[in-house]
Parts: structure tokens; C-alpha cells; sequence
């Protein structure tokens, strides 16, 4: 929480357009519960941006396009959570449409699903790390950075 608080300041600091995403989901999360609202850890300004969602693709029947042609964004920095779902979903999203996207490699996360034969939490992040790190499209790019190297412009 600390790197993607740090992120956000950052771009507040130089004026890079932060938008949020809060995903609602009828059955396990669902508007106003508690794993719906945002952790106490980051604090959201009520002037930027919040897009609902209910599919992993944070772009799929939402308004983020039109929220970040508004904003003139050309480039997503992502960061946050489920890093098996919306995350990876959201950056192939975003690189589809035709945005660069970087990837803030030490602020992501998800929930152990090993119980479920899924790779352990910290595989995931490795995984989905080394894959967008070598992911390209034509016109477009694709990174992944730590939050302290992260450069806004």
C-alpha cells in the first residue's frame, strides 16, 4: 500500500491524472461492503476520477475510455489488485486499445488461491512481471518498473 500511496502523490505532484477503479460484484463484492471500498491506506481527492466496474477488464462496460480521452491519456500506469484478474486483464485491455501501459511490478497483489491449484501469491506477481516485461505491440509499449522508478513524464 505504501508504494501505490507514494505512486499517487507523485502524479498529484505533477499533475498526472489519477484515476480509480472500484470493482462491485453481486455476490462477493457488492456495492458498500467492505471488500468493496477502497483500503484506508489510500486516499482518493475528490476531484479525480472513479470508474465502476463488474468485469476484470476495468475497460469493459465502463467509461474509463472516455474518462481517460477527457484527461488526454495516452499512457496507463497500473498498479493494485487482483493481479491473476483485473490486473492482467486491464493491462491487455489498455495495450488492445491502443495505450502504452506500464506495469508498477512492486504494486500489485492477489489473494491465495493455491487451495485451488493456482501458483502461491508471490508466483503470480513473478509470473505476470516476467511475462508483461517482454510483452510488445506494434506502436505500443509494455513494462513493468518498480514504484520508485516510475517516471510520470
Amino acid at each position: 500500500m505504501a508504494n501505490i500511496s507514494g505512486l499517487v502523490d507523485r502524479a498529484r505532484e505533477q499533475d498526472v491524472p489519477v484515476v480509480w477503479i472500484q470493482h462491485s460484484d453481486a455476490e462477493n463484492m457488492p456495492i458498500g461492503s467492505d471488500g468493496w471500498q477502497f483500503v484506508p491506506e489510500l486516499t482518493q481527492d475528490e476531484a479525480e476520477a472513479v470508474v465502476h466496474k463488474t468485469y476484470a477488464d476495468s475497460f469493459e462496460d465502463t467509461d474509463l475510455e472516455s474518462v481517460l480521452a477527457d484527461a488526454r491519456v495516452g499512457r496507463l500506469v497500473v498498479a493494485g489488485a487482483q493481479t491473476d484478474e483485473c490486473i492482467r486483464s486491464t493491462i491487455h485491455g489498455g495495450l488492445v486499445r491502443g495505450y502504452d501501459v506500464t506495469l508498477v511490478g512492486d504494486s500489485h497483489t492477489t489473494e491465495d488461491l493455491s487451495e485451488w491449484g493456482a501458483p502461491t501469491p508471490d508466483l503470480v506477481i513473478a509470473h505476470t512481471n516476467l511475462y508483461w516485461a517482454n510483452h510488445r505491440a506494434p506502436g505500443r509499449t509494455a513494462e513493468v518498473v518498480d514504484a520508485a522508478d516510475v517516471d510520470f513524464g
